[in-house]
């Protein structure tokens, strides 16, 4: 007991007497002397009993020779301080890596920022063609799904805890018993596959059991898309289009500006067709006609509401009027605004695009690109290149499968990704017979719906967690870095396939290795080491096909077959999408971008459709009161029922119900189950988008859902400026109009923080919300706190209809704090919390708050929010805040913004870590700061660069420029409280020949 004995003299003296001596009350205190009794049985152990002298040398001793280190093995190496900075080390402990963010098997490029070996922001890849420096909403919440607490932990096997090595072996043994069948009862199921090396793997498999089937399915794929490219050229293809090229372009049914593979980079590309700066007095027209109110209806010059089923003849009309293919109108009643359409797309022949939605029939993706062809865009606003995906999703295959399994032809299945037994069309019955393979698998982030149907659950890896590659919507390859190891112990599929070729390996060799074969072992390391460090392969994307349209493709069509009844359409929920983001907290209480509905989907409906009903006097009596009660109404479609609250939408097509995927889940975690209705139970296989024949009954039940529209909406105000282009064109040049103020007036210093938002460029996306969340540890509130107005994002993005119910146009306005220079909430503030910096900030000390919220009663932007309860520790604890610093949660947040507590006020603060940041670097360099190397989390992420911020002194500067534009306008000018956040109206280019109201379908 050397060590002992070290430590004994250590403390002699005073000091060490009051040591002893507090040590011994403890232990000798009949609480501690049970516990002791309770932790060390000694006589039912057989063991000599310890007295509490030789229990107090040995507790010294522990102390000693390893410190509390828990269960933890005591490490016999010295930690030795460095005086060269070791590579992989950075100052500070901040540092950004390329990776990739999937979704649907496309990559969106990413920097991952790692503080001190933790990811804790993520922004675009500049170099990526999918993200070009920019994210949508989904990748600034995947850091939230990396420590989500309810994450798969372990191994399960039929329910209960298990290996790794317990399933590789059982695995092993399968693959085995199916050498003799050659794999006949094998099969392996997926979603959407575009990585190079997980497509090697599997077709490896597939080449040693012959008689094996990969299957892929993704409840929301391009099937239609690929069947109608088969119909048109003979072959499968997938478009990639060059929206910075197209000067008239028609959407149908495509929400193409979100939520599709690239759309963050076909945000940026329609974004600079519309960009009026620095005198530009030409921009892009778009047309959309849709089933439900989009973001890509949103940014419109003109848009028709359309059954879903009345695309297709919409579609045809438009063919006929091109001279596409022969035939009568279909849509009489909309002659006019084809024939005005048609003759736009052929003034503008090469430099027009036509664009259909994946939920429309394979007939209208060929007519689609005929009219591409026919208009002469291939080549120039669009390319046509082999399909991504490996094996690319079909509904059909998931129907095989399904049969195979009820005949009991299926003997192994192993699902990789996805979760079937939640999203599979409902007339399969797929959850029920996964229960009849004797051996099944699914790897997945989460034990949700599919994981109780399976004999193992795997716990995967994060995409932060794991090696991998990935396609971009151009088809470039895209490397998957992982910033930090498995936080579960999960693996990624490439890793579990491993297993069947004998020894499992990291997924690190097997990535090096596929890509080794195939550039071979010159150059590789060079070669690999630039890979990973742009996080794109530098020419990877495959050549554009040459394709024409093959003879008598138009005999082949399929005749149009009008439905009669009320049809219903099953879109992707715009936060949850197919329902694999319904555990994330942050997505589920952003605001819908055209509902603004928080932690539920409703049924959609437009104003006349709900007066059929019976209910729209309700409704309209709800919104009165501020009631957030809707009434249920009970859907039934052929032999299923489902009941969902209504939710009436100006702009919807008359006879349409609109129900969003992804909610209902009934294991998707602490957050995430029950939330909302599941839509996947009225959708089949038959009709997977759309159907007629849906019977409504009123339940008379009300169910409460969660808006945000109305909190802090600025109604009955000037809030927004709109103008036709050539009204813009007559504008003379911008003229500030400084009324007089009793306010003091703040010296002068070198910077002066501002920042525009150009509203002619913004779709409502929520990137920017999602990002400023991420960025500024903003807490999520839940429902019932949102319900009572307490949501606590620090950017909200106002929505507004413009016009009647039936021809509406949406308007999006974000607004964050305006940072005024004479802020009404500066001198309110009892405590001088609120205060004004010398660059135009206005800040907020927190320790100094008392939470009085006089500043949030005075600001009349109402951009302030308040910590009524501690939602940081409470969301962090999942309720508990005792539990919150045991949480993974806590690792999510930024260490350079405060984290606060109850009874505190915040807002946003033009991110001035970011600014302090960059003054930091600019003064270690010697140099003054560079116009543009502030950039605050909102406009980093935005995809349309419609945010702008910088130094109004700097020379040059963009925002100051910005600010001189004739569309510049102040938010609620008339109070002369002189903001920092200003805005430029939107621009609108509509067609002369059409009417801007009275677009509206039948």
């Amino acid at each position: 007991m050397r060590e002992f004995d070290v430590l004994k003299g250590k403390l002699e003296g005073k000091r060490g007497r009051a040591f002893w001596r507090s040590l011994e009350e403890l232990t000798g205190s009949p609480e501690f002397q049970q516990k002791l009794a309770d932790e060390f049985p000694w006589r039912v152990w057989g063991l000599p009993e310890v007295d509490r002298r030789r229990f107090l040398q040995l507790m010294a001793a522990s102390l000693a020779l390893g410190g509390l280190t828990a269960c933890t093995p005591i490490s016999r190496r010295k930690a030795v301080p460095y005086v060269k900075q070791p590579p992989g080390v950075v100052e500070g402990g901040v540092a950004f890596y390329a990776t990739a963010f999937v979704q649907g098997g496309f990559a969106q490029g990413l920097l991952a920022k790692s503080y001190q070996g933790r990811p804790v922001k993520l922004e675009g890849n500049p170099t990526h063609p999918s993200s070009l420096g920019a994210t949508d909403a989904f990748a600034q919440a995947a850091l939230l799904s990396l420590y989500d607490p309810d994450r798969s932990k372990e191994v399960q096997n039929a329910g209960q805890p298990s290996t790794w090595a317990a399933f590789f072996s059982a695995f092993r043994a399968e693959l085995r018993r199916q050498q003799a069948s050659r794999g006949r009862g094998l099969r392996i199921l997926t979603e959407s596959v575009t990585s190079p090396s997980l497509e090697a793997a599997l077709r490896r498999l597939m080449a040693r059991y012959p008689e094996a089937r990969w299957v892929s399915y993704e409840p929301v794929s391009f099937e239609q898309l690929y069947a109608g490219t088969q119909q048109l050229f003979g072959r499968a293809a997938w478009p990639v289009y060059r929206l910075e090229k197209a000067r008239v372009i028609v959407a149908l049914d495509a929400d193409f500006l979100h939520a599709w593979p690239g759309s963050v980079a076909y945000q940026r590309a329609f974004a600079e067709g519309r960009r009026l700066v620095g005198g530009r007095t030409e921009m892009n027209r778009l047309y959309v006609a849709e089933s439900t109110v989009s973001v890509t209806g949103s940014a419109a010059d003109h848009r028709l509401a359309l059954r879903p089923s009345q695309i297709e003849a919409l579609t045809r009309d438009l063919a006929v009027a091109l001279g596409v293919m022969p035939g009568e109108a279909l849509l009489p009643q909309q002659a006019n605004w084809v024939q005005a359409v048609a003759a736009d797309l052929r003034a503008q022949r090469g430099a027009s695009l036509v664009l259909a939605g994946p939920q429309q029939p394979p007939v209208v993706h060929a007519l689609a690109h005929a009219m591409n062809v026919a208009l002469g865009n291939v080549g120039r606003t669009v390319d046509y290149l082999p399909p991504l995906e490996s094996n690319p999703p079909q509904v059909q295959g998931l129907q095989t499968l399904a049969e195979e399994m009820r005949a009991g032809q299926v003997e192994a299945l192993l699902i990789l990704g996805g979760n079937p037994a939640y999203t599979a069309p409902a007339d399969l019955g797929f959850a029920g017979l996964l229960e009849q393979v004797p051996f099944s698998a699914q790897l997945a982030l989460h034990a949700d719906e599919t994981a109780v149907q399976v004999r193992w659950h795997l716990p995967e890896a994060h995409f932060l967690e794991a090696w991998g590659d990935a396609r971009a919507h151009d088809g470039t390859v895209s490397l998957v870095q992982p910033l930090i190891e498995p936080l579960y112990g999960g693996k990624s599929a490439l890793e579990v396939l491993s297993a069947a070729f004998g020894e499992v390996r990291s997924g690190y060799d097997l990535l090096r290795e596929h890509w080794q074969g195939q550039w071979g072992a010159a150059g590789f390391e060079g070669r690999w080491r630039k890979a990973v460090h742009d996080g794109v392969v530098e020419g990877s994307a495959p050549a554009p096909l040459s394709l024409t349209p093959r003879a008598g493709w138009q005999a082949a069509l399929p005749p149009y077959e009008a439905r009669e009844g009320l049809e219903i359409a099953f879109l992707p929920d715009p936060m949850l999408h197919d329902g694999r983001h319904a555990p994330n907290a942050w997505l589920q209480e952003a605001p819908k971008p055209m509902t603004h509905l928080t932690w539920d989907n409703a049924l959609l409906l437009s104003p006349k459709t709900a007066e059929e009903l019976g209910i729209l006097e309700e409704v309209q009596m709800a919104e009165r009161q501020g009631n957030p009660e809707r009434p249920v109404l009970a859907l039934t479609l052929g032999e299923r029922r489902l009941e969902a609250a209504a939710w009436v939408v100006p702009g919807h097509p008359d006879g349409t119900l609109t129900l969003y995927l992804g909610h209902g889940r009934e294991r998707a975690g602490r957050l995430g189950s029950g939330v909302g209705v599941n839509a996947y139970a009225l959708r089949t296989s038959q009709a997977p988008w759309f159907a007629a024949g849906v019977q409504v009954a009123r339940t008379g039940r009300r169910y409460p859902l969660a808006s945000t529209q109305n909190h802090f909406t600025l109604e009955g105000l000037e809030l927004l400026r709109v103008e036709k282009l050539e009204e813009y064109k007559t504008h003379a040049k911008h003229q500030e109009h400084l009324a007089p103020t009793l306010y003091p007036e703040w010296p002068s210093t070198p910077h002066a923080w501002a920042m525009v938002i150009d509203t002619s460029l913004c779709t409502g996306c929520n990137a920017c919300v999602l990002a400023c969340q991420a960025e500024n540890n903003i807490p999520v509130v839940g429902k019932e706190e949102v319900l009572v107005g307490r949501e606590m994002h620090w950017i909200r993005i106002d929505r507004y209809y413009e016009g009647s119910a039936e021809a509406v146009r949406v308007h999006h306005q974000p607004v964050p704090c305006m940072h005024c220079e004479k802020a009404p909430c500066e001198p309110v503030c009892p405590v001088a919390a609120t205060t004004h910096s010398g660059e135009g900030l206005n800040l907020q000390v927190y320790n100094r708050c008392v939470g009085t919220k006089y500043c949030s009663n005075n600001c009349p932007y109402k951009v302030r929010r308040f910590n009524f309860y501690p939602y940081a520790e409470s969301f962090i604890g999942h309720g508990d805040p005792e539990a919150a610093h045991q949480s993974p949660l806590s690792l999510l947040m930024n260490p350079e913004v405060t984290v606060r507590s109850r009874g505190v006020m915040e807002k946003c603060t033009y991110c001035v870590q970011r600014i302090e940041a960059a003054r930091i670097q600019a003064s270690k360099e010697g140099r003054p700061l560079a116009d543009g190397e502030v950039k605050t989390a909102c406009q980093q992420a935005c995809p349309a660069q419609a945010i702008v911020f910088g130094d109004l002194e700097a020379e040059g500067s963009r925002v100051a420029a910005l600010r001189q534009e004739p569309r510049h306008f102040v938010l609620l000018e008339e109070l002369n409280t002189r903001p920092r956040t200003t805005y430029l109206g939107r621009v609108l280019n509509p067609n002369p020949e059409l009417p801007t109201e009275g677009e509206h379908g039948t």
